[in-house]
């Protein structure tokens, strides 16, 4: 992994995301790429003076996170850019100039009826990122280390390809990944492909070495299920698609990508089928 670019504001969420890049980016020995994007409700909130240069004002804040984060990297450079245009547009397009290799952002996420309206900014940056995006929830633990990942699979063929990334994190963290076969439905060609791709990971794990247990699901809806089980286990990341195989239930309530995004109380990583943290490794 070579860069790490992460959607900053300068809110509380957003430098939490931070402080969770420069723990993957240390580990990794990546360089980290904060960047702001100039849309009058973000510049509104941070002028104290009406005839202030914003581009000034926000350039010093860089300059202060650069201070207080770069001695705690020094393998690793800290950069900073000022874009203007739509928010998930300019970091998508920065993130496709730079070659990043992983994008991380903050999301407030949603309740009640919210999972029925258009994405989020977070929302739409998935669906056009070059590259996987973690996407972090406002209060979610900064100082737990990564040691669980959970990887729940699908009868979708395209399940698997999610599976190079996470081996990558996993192989930086030395953290378990927990295999998680989810069943929807009691056909017994539909459970037989979720343990043929479970089984499949699982030989891949061991080739590579990765820590790893498997476990089976009867889901409802993925989502719910796939969240009480990272609950339950303590994870401290979910691996998922941003195109996934859907249940009855799960039309109702919206894609089940925007669905962990918007509901999760635990950072996700959403990835594009054949997106990879490394070029060239494949499933």
């Amino acid at each position: 992994m070579n860069l790490i670019v992460v959607g900053v504001d300068f809110s509380d969420n957003s430098i939490n995301c931070l402080e969770h890049a420069l723990t993957i980016a240390r580990k990794a020995e990546a360089d980290v790429l904060m960047v702001w994007v100039n849309i009058p409700s973000m510049a509104k909130n941070l002028l104290s003076e009406k005839n202030a240069d914003i581009n000034q004002v926000v350039g010093e804040k860089f300059e202060e996170l650069v201070n207080r984060y770069q001695p705690t990297m020094p393998e690793c450079k800290l950069e900073h850019a000022i874009r203007r245009g739509k928010v998930y547009k300019e970091i998508a397009n920065l993130a496709k100039e730079r070659e990043a290799d992983l994008i991380l952002v903050g999301t407030h996420g949603t309740s009640g009826y919210d999972p029925f309206w258009i994405g989020s900014n977070a929302n739409k940056l998935i669906s056009i990122a070059p590259c996987p995006v973690i996407t972090i929830r406002l209060g979610v633990d900064i100082q737990r280390p990564l040691t669980k990942i959970v990887l729940p699979i699908d009868d979708s063929p395209e399940t698997r390809h999610k599976v190079p990334v996470t081996a990558d994190l996993a192989s930086c963290f030395d953290a378990e990944v927990l295999i998680v076969g989810l069943y929807t439905n009691s056909v017994d060609h539909y459970r037989y492909l979720i343990d043929t791709y479970c089984d499949q990971v699982v030989k891949l794990f061991v080739k590579q070495g990765i820590k790893h247990s498997v476990h089976k699901i009867q889901a409802g809806n993925i989502t719910k299920s796939t969240i009480e089980f990272a609950t339950k286990q303590e994870a401290n990341l979910i691996s998922i698609m941003t195109e996934q195989t859907t249940s009855a239930m799960n039309l109702w309530l919206g894609p089940y990508a925007q669905q962990m995004v918007n509901q999760s109380p635990i950072p996700v990583i959403s990835v594009h089928p054949k997106s990879h943290l490394r070029r060239g490794v494949g499933m």
